[in-house]
């Protein structure tokens, strides 16, 4: 039998669409809404030659299981989880940029993590295949279509993962409020992968043990840490900015 799942949300919807529009089986499209959003992504699916069909929010609720589906979802075929990682790896131009979210179990930070991730060239999404989330409908519709853009890559054994990750020269840095080094002070530039714990619980003692390097982000208000989808954001924007200040000073030197 296809393995087929529902999606929601204009975001998720039409991001399908443009990436996989063969995924998508058909779409289910409040039949009150006549406005601007609604036809551009009726326009999209006919150019793809796929159904929508008009339904009441009664059906949209029983679809999505009453989440907030902003009047659309889709049925898609699942997409294959990019679990290649040394097929992720020999395919770079450049040096490795990765997330490794360490058990996250709120479907809506792993889905803001992706989005920062593909926000920042993130090359793939790493996590244990247990204690962690996975990706569902709540991700994919809170990732705004970067579920559907950066391979998201679960694996049995994280430490394994990490040890081999060193291996090929890739720095495994974590992010620790408690670490002496500070975010600004560390040298981002280099092919790295960079290791979030658990909302609450933190890395768990054999990743921390597995980081070359443990950093803070330095703070100078009266909260003790971050969101997760958020500390990770500073410190991919801070990656990213170094990253793009080593390639002008190639290009300048």
């Amino acid at each position: 039998m296809t393995d087929t799942r529902i999606i929601y949300g204009f975001h998720a919807v039409t991001s399908r669409l443009r990436q996989h529009a063969a995924g998508v089986q058909e779409i289910y499209l409040d039949g009150t809404r006549n406005d601007a959003r609604a036809q551009d992504l009726a326009r999209l699916a006919g150019s793809h030659a796929v159904r929508i069909m008009a339904v009441d929010g009664g059906r949209l609720d029983g679809l999505t299981g009453h989440a907030r589906h902003q009047g659309v979802a889709a049925r898609v075929l699942a997409a294959p989880q990019r679990h290649d990682l040394d097929a992720v790896l020999d395919a770079l131009q450049g040096p490795a940029l990765l997330l490794v979210l360490d058990g996250v179990k709120d479907p809506h930070n792993l889905g803001a993590c992706l989005r920062v991730a593909d926000a920042f060239g993130v090359d793939a999404v790493i996590a244990p295949k247990d204690r962690a989330v996975g990706i569902t409908p709540v991700v994919s519709k809170v990732a705004s279509g970067a579920a559907e853009t950066v391979p998201y890559i679960a694996v049995t054994n994280l430490a394994r993962t990490l040890r081999e990750l060193k291996e090929l020269g890739i720095s495994i840095i974590g992010a620790d409020q408690d670490a002496a080094t500070q975010l600004y002070d560390a040298k981002l530039s280099g092919a790295l992968a960079w290791v979030f714990g658990a909302e609450g619980e933190g890395m768990r003692r054999l990743t921390r043990e597995h980081c070359d390097e443990l950093v803070r982000i330095p703070m100078a208000g009266t909260v003790e840490s971050l969101n997760i989808s958020v500390a990770s954001g500073v410190c991919l924007g801070e990656t990213f900015r170094q990253r793009a200040a080593a390639r002008d000073a190639l290009i300048s030197s």
